[in-house]
């Protein structure tokens, strides 16, 4: 098996798809920080096909992590070892694959480690963009009130001078020298499942610019740009048998192998301050309506996400596919879209909604991406929150039907006990609950979760319409399982 190189491209099968362009000739001019299986199958693959064309030299990436973890420590060391190459080996319905290696990134800094490093990457000139993915529970927005947490810990930590440790007090004091050194700012794009993500990152970076100075966020107010994006890829966790096949197929020995489905999109604004390069050469849309391909996607392939991956986990499922074997779940997801959702939406003009949650369901179920249900499942509190919480309120506001949602909450409730129907234990990962959260959601009180911080700007407690639903289907789920609880549900 081939060890990936720079020096060892050239005796990689010819199957595989190689950087065609010379890697010591090109230069970052974005970084990005988060670099994720979703970054790597996605903008970074966009990007690889503008450095395939000529003049984009200098638009490769320098990638950035953030986490202190011994994952994040790994990682680190194994581009290092790499060369920052890796594979994308994309997984195909009918169970065949494709492999290239990406060779976009031509730099990692592991943050903790070389945290100044960051900084000067951040500043220099050569950096026209910074992407981010960090998570849609990443940018610290009090979802109460919808301002930034400045009193958070490792806020707090950035503010008083210490080593950096938070995106943004790496992006607003690099903005600072920047500013200093007589630079234009960058612009900074996310990347992440939020709606209008442009919006929430330039609320999040401006309140911790302005703890820092008020003509700093003026600066970076009047001349900065942070548009928003809508970005769509299915891209699993590889876990090391998945890792073992696909270096296999592919006859490299890849530390990091990315897998992903073969649908990618990304819709986004033409609003950057200091260029860009010419994204459309590798299949990215330029819109105006981002907000309503934001709005479809979100409420409709995000959402189905989160509305299938509960109750399949407490059926005893482990793989998406696997849930999508059950046609309960199935047609679940087809009456929240037809009764729920898809009534509440504008679609862009010109797009069939309709054919792309017939497309969701194919891409749900083909059984070669394999994904895991709980990496769907984690950090469900706040994924749920952003793909559910506006069709949640527009419900009850119209007074429509809440049985699907409070389903869903019913089993969000059930799937924090780390056990399914089956008696089977699954690991659960909610960074966004307190321990207060958790003593209320473990208490003898029915509706706790609804309390919960995550939940409570919906206070969906006081609504009776909607408690008493949740209440009902979340005693059913006690006592007669999730499938026939789900099957009830259904008539």
């Amino acid at each position: 098996m081939i060890e990936l190189r720079n020096g060892n491209l050239r005796s990689i099968r010819s199957s595989t798809r190689l950087p065609d362009y010379d890697r010591t000739n090109i230069r970052p001019g974005i970084v990005h920080i988060g670099v994720g299986n979703f970054h790597r199958v996605h903008q970074a693959t966009a990007i690889e096909e503008c450095l395939h064309a000529s003049g984009h030299e200098h638009w490769a990436i320098s990638g950035v992590g953030l986490t202190n973890s011994s994952s994040g420590r790994k990682k680190a060391a194994s581009y290092r070892l790499q060369d920052n190459l890796y594979t994308v080996t994309e997984l195909r319905a009918d169970l065949s694959m494709a492999t290239q290696v990406v060779g976009a990134m031509v730099e990692y800094i592991h943050a903790p480690a070389s945290p100044q490093a960051v900084l000067d990457r951040l500043a220099h000139p050569d950096t026209h963009i910074v992407s981010l993915t960090i998570t849609e529970g990443g940018y610290n927005i009090d979802e109460t009130n919808g301002e930034f947490r400045l009193h958070q810990v490792d806020v707090l930590n950035d503010l008083s001078g210490a080593p950096l440790r938070t995106v943004f007090g790496f992006i607003v004091f690099a903005l600072q020298a920047r500013r200093k050194a007589g630079l234009k700012p960058f612009t900074v794009v996310s990347c992440d499942n939020l709606r209008s993500n442009g919006n929430t990152t330039r609320r999040a970076m401006l309140s911790f610019a302005r703890a820092v100075s008020t003509r700093l966020s003026d600066w970076i107010e009047e001349n900065g740009a942070f548009p928003n994006s809508m970005v769509d890829r299915i891209a699993p966790q590889v876990r090391d048998e998945e890792k073992e096949r696909i270096n296999a197929f592919s006859g490299i020995n890849d530390l990091l192998p990315a897998t992903c489905e073969t649908y990618t999109k990304w819709v986004i604004e033409d609003h950057f301050c200091d260029g860009r390069p010419q994204l459309e050469l590798g299949g990215v849309e330029f819109r105006n309506d981002v907000a309503a391909f934001e709005a479809v996607k979100g409420r409709l392939s995000n959402a189905a996400h989160m509305l299938m991956c509960y109750p399949s986990l407490l059926m005893g499922h482990r793989l998406v596919h696997e849930g999508m074997r059950e046609p309960a779940i199935v047609k679940l997801l087809q009456i929240f879209w037809t009764s729920d959702s898809i009534p509440l939406l504008t679609s862009p003009e010109g797009y069939s909604v309709a054919g792309f949650t017939n497309q969701v369901v194919t891409r749900f179920s083909n059984p070669a991406i394999r994904d895991q249900l709980l990496r769907v499942a984690h950090d469900g509190a706040a994924k749920v929150m952003v793909f559910h919480g506006r069709t949640i309120r527009e419900l009850i506001d119209n007074g429509k039907d809440v049985t699907r949602e409070a389903f869903m909450l019913a089993c969000f409730s059930r799937y924090l006990s780390g056990v399914d129907d089956l008696g089977k234990t699954f690991d659960v990962y909610e960074p966004q609950l307190t321990d207060i959260d958790w003593t209320i959601s473990r208490s003898d009180d029915p509706v706790g979760l609804l309390r919960t911080t995550p939940f409570r700007p919906l206070k969906l407690e006081h609504c009776a319409q909607f408690r008493n639903r949740y209440l009902d289907l979340r005693d059913r789920l006690a006592v007669h399982g999730t499938a026939a609880t789900l099957d009830a549900i259904l008539v």
